[in-house]
């Protein structure tokens, strides 16, 4: 049995309290409907009479003890009916369904009769009962299927139905009926279910419910009745434009249905509207809600409700928003001074730019799902699939769009990645190349699709449910969710508006960290410089090798038998290096840009496959059985910590020797008309100062001789990519040769995990969900592990030389935990990819911000 608490004073009681305008109300106490309910009333709107329980009023419910329903009962006029509603802290964590008219029966219903008529009190009475019936008593929906009609006839068939179901009658009296009520949705709270879903939902485990008892203000009746919302701007775009809905006869949200036959709000050539029917309520309730805008400081959706031509406001909730329609209303709200600026910036989530900056699926529209991977880089795009990078630049070249599948891409797959308009890989990572290049270039991808069977070779794709997807059908890939959908669904639009571009402006002014951005070609610089980034902190040279043109001269160097025969080979790609490196500083007009030297192993350049060893042959005029025997020579066992990077750069340094002289004549050329420039030369994956002695070396040679050729002077920093273990533990050793050092956290994560970036995706997920590790290290940077080792290598190098700069360019760079990390690491900037760049901008305002609070 419940227990009653008796002698509960509603006015002054905390936990079961009578909303006025000095009541005792929080939103941590009471939920935010409670709170939002009180500030109605501090505003004078017409709000309901409203008693708000607190959550701890809530979990004693839950537990068996009731409070004083007689004392709550009291607040309301004895033959008022009550609704139900849950207050949450946050109305994102959800809670049990609204609970209408509270209180009806047979007297009360053969009264309503007299005054609302037999037709409409039947109404009411029959939704509470099966309101009841369901949410209440947990009966099967389904008893109430054989009931037809409506009116007094189909009132009595669903009070007989209720009967023989429960073998009891129907609740008679209002405190029977509301303090059912209040059990159930105390308890449905806290049921496992509930608990779970709210968890996944981001809310504590402790989280609270509030409820709020309120007089029905009924939308039915013999004048002019009816329920509905309105707001002042548009949830898809954040606009100003007055939207709603209104439905005659209704209560609660009913206008909103699918299938209501609802007025518009506003003036309408489609129909009838709330503002012709009824002007004056109408102007009302746009004053109403521009007043909730100004004082809630918030764009509100207002519910209200109609009584015989009379308005009563029920409640005001968050205006639901996209991406694109949050940063608009923030901005708006800063600029028309109803928030500070800071407060603006701190109300979006940087993350949800990334549905900005790219076209999305719009999520009213309908998904046909063929599959799904990791979420590898944002946005959507539509086009006929296609299985090898040569089909991609075809379709291109026919100006139709196309998505390019792969088992994995490697870097022969870039030119028919830049031709394609998304990307599917069945293999990969966060990190994996096909993620990495496709975030750079801002081309959707999803990696990792293990739901589906790749058979290449016949250009197919088999779903799960043995569907079968053939080359050239048309696919869309949502690389925001990791979905693959079959068809075109509805889009929308990258939306970089004056709003967007508004509150960028307000972001650099307060963040008190850089964001540059990693590039590897013009284009890239030039997407970098369109979202502000500071400078380049990451170009990646070898991605510049893999053009048509000089890809077959690569190969050439690759089989050269001496230093010589290097040299002269490399002499023909020193010219495309070079223009390459003039378009990069002019596009950055004077901005720093960090370059890093050649980093994968030169098997790379080579064809696995018997055709393209053929087709190398020919091209170089050697004996097939030379080339296949050098290429058998050059595999390793594990490349990625085989004879790459600087080890490349020891035993084979006419690859350094030549991007070196690029990077020097490239910066004399583009100092001519502009400010000088200072290139960054960073040395990759360093374990050893020497190292660092022996490559410097030759790099400053080359320095003095182009400054002695050209007869021009410049001035370069060179830095060391922190991306090993060691270089992070030797790091003051290595800073004393260098002016900056660069933490790589793609590659150092690999080797502190002793994990492989491209074949983690096939377990990590398990590993997550058993909690082996919190989140994927490659997407979340690992701050007990390999943050040690950056705080230990940004110590160590501090210490020896106290003015080194301090960088992370590795693919967690755009993160906010990662930049988080980084402020109170007190690293000077961090490098990620372009599109990446405005929401690191933002999470970096955002922690300035804080820290300002704090």
């Amino acid at each position: 049995m419940l227990r009653r608490e008796r002698n509960a004073a509603v006015q002054n009681n905390p936990n079961t309290t009578l909303v006025t305008p000095i009541a005792p109300i929080t939103t941590a106490t009471h939920g935010g409907r409670a709170k939002c309910l009180q500030r109605l009333a501090r505003l004078e709107l017409p709000v309901p009479t409203t008693v708000a329980l607190s959550f701890d009023s809530v979990h004693k419910i839950a537990s068996g003890h009731l409070p004083d329903i007689e004392a709550i009962l009291k607040q309301f006029p004895q033959d008022a009916l009550l609704c139900v509603r849950p207050s949450s802290e946050d109305p994102d964590w959800g809670g049990p369904s609204a609970i209408l008219n509270i209180g009806m029966n047979e007297a009360r219903y053969e009264v309503l009769c007299g005054t609302l008529g037999t037709d409409s009190a039947a109404a009411l009475f029959t939704r509470f009962v099966q309101s009841y019936a369901i949410h209440v008593d947990r009966l099967d929906p389904d008893m109430f299927d054989d009931i037809a009609g409506e009116g007094p006839a189909a009132l009595a068939d669903e009070l007989n139905a209720y009967e023989a179901e429960t073998e009891t009658p129907f609740p008679a009296t209002r405190a029977e009926q509301l303090a059912g009520v209040l059990k159930s949705m105390a308890r449905a709270w806290e049921g496992t279910s509930a608990r779970l879903l709210r968890q996944a939902k981001g809310a504590p485990l402790d989280a609270g419910l509030g409820l709020v008892i309120q007089q029905m203000a009924f939308g039915v009746g013999q004048g002019e009745c009816g329920s509905g919302v309105l707001q002042l701007v548009s949830s898809k775009t954040g606009m100003p434009q007055i939207t709603g809905r209104y439905l005659r006869q209704s209560q609660g949200r009913d206008a909103l249905r699918a299938d209501a036959a609802s007025l518009f709000i506003t003036r309408d050539p489609r129909g009838p509207s709330l503002e012709e029917t009824l002007p004056d309520c109408f102007a009302q309730l746009v004053s109403h809600a521009q007043l909730m805008r100004a004082k809630l400081r918030e764009e509100m959706q207002v519910e209200f409700t109609i009584e015989n031509g009379e308005l009563r406001i029920l409640d005001g909730v968050r205006v639901a928003r996209s991406s694109r329609a949050a940063v608009r209303i923030a901005v708006q709200l800063a600029r028309d001074g109803i928030i500070a600026r800071e407060e603006a910036l701190c109300r979006v989530e940087p993350n949800t730019l990334n549905e900005l900056l790219h076209r999305q699926i719009d999520r009213h529209a309908k998904r046909d799902l063929l599959g799904t991977g990791i979420a590898a880089s944002p946005g959507a795009a539509t086009g006929k699939l296609v299985f090898t990078a040569n089909e991609a630049q075809a379709s291109a070249a026919r100006d139709e769009d196309c998505i390019l599948v792969r088992r994995e891409t490697s870097p022969e797959d870039i030119r028919g990645m830049h031709a394609a308009r998304a990307i599917i890989t069945e293999r990969g990572g966060i990190t994996s190349h096909a993620a990495v290049i496709g975030r750079g270039i801002g081309l959707p991808c999803v990696v990792g699709v293990s739901d589906m069977r790749f058979q290449t070779r016949r250009g197919q794709l088999v779903t799960s449910d043995g569907r079968v997807i053939t080359a050239g059908e048309v696919v869309t890939v949502d690389g925001t969710n990791g979905t693959i959908l079959l068809g075109a669904p509805e889009m929308l639009e990258a939306a970089l508006d004056d709003a967007f571009q508004d509150l960028m402006d307000w972001a650099d002014e307060v963040r008190d960290i850089g964001i540059r951005a990693n590039a590897d070609t013009p284009a890239d610089a030039q997407t970098a410089r369109n979202f502000a980034a500071q400078g380049i902190g990451l170009c990646r040279t070898e991605h510049m090798f893999f053009d048509a043109g000089r890809f077959t001269v690569m190969r050439e160097m690759i089989f050269a038998e001496s230093s010589d025969d290097r040299r002269a080979v490399l002499e023909r790609l020193l010219p495309m290096q070079r223009a390459d490196f003039i378009q990069l500083f002019n596009i950055m007009q004077g901005q720093p840009v960090c370059i890093r030297l050649f980093d994968p192993p030169l098997h790379e350049f080579l064809p696995n496959d018997r055709n393209g060893q053929r087709e190398l042959a020919e091209a170089l005029d050697l004996p097939l059985s030379d080339v296949t025997r050098r290429i058998e020579a050059m595999m390793e066992y594990n490349p990625m910590l085989g004879l790459r990077g600087v080890r490349l750069g020891v035993t084979v340094p006419e690859i350094y020797d030549m991007q070196a002289r690029a990077i020097f004549e490239a910066t004399i050329e583009a100092s001519r008309d502009g400010d000088p420039v200072v290139p960054e030369i960073m040395i990759p994956l360093v374990s050893a100062k020497r190292e660092v002695e022996l490559v410097r070396t030759r790099i400053d040679a080359i320095a003095a001789a182009v400054s002695t050729e050209k007869g021009a002077t410049f001035t370069y920093n060179l830095g060391v990519m922190v991306e090993t273990p060691r270089a992070a533990l030797r790091a003051g050793d290595i800073a004393q040769h260098c002016s900056f050092l660069s933490f790589g956290t793609n590659d150092l994560t690999q080797m502190t995990y002793g994990l492989s970036r491209d074949d983690a995706g096939r377990f990590m997920s398990d590993y997550v969900r058993q909690e082996v590790f919190v989140e994927d290290p490659f997407h979340s940077l690992d701050i007990d592990g390999v943050g040690e080792l950056l705080k230990l290598g940004a110590e160590r190098g501090r210490s020896a030389r106290p003015g080194i700069t301090l960088s992370l360019c590795g693919e967690h760079g755009g993160n906010p935990e990662s930049i988080a990390f980084c402020r109170s690491a007190g690293f000077d900037y961090v490098s990620c990819s372009p599109f990446r760049v405005p929401v690191a901008r933002l999470a970096a305002a955002q922690l300035a911000i804080a820290s300002q609070i704090e």
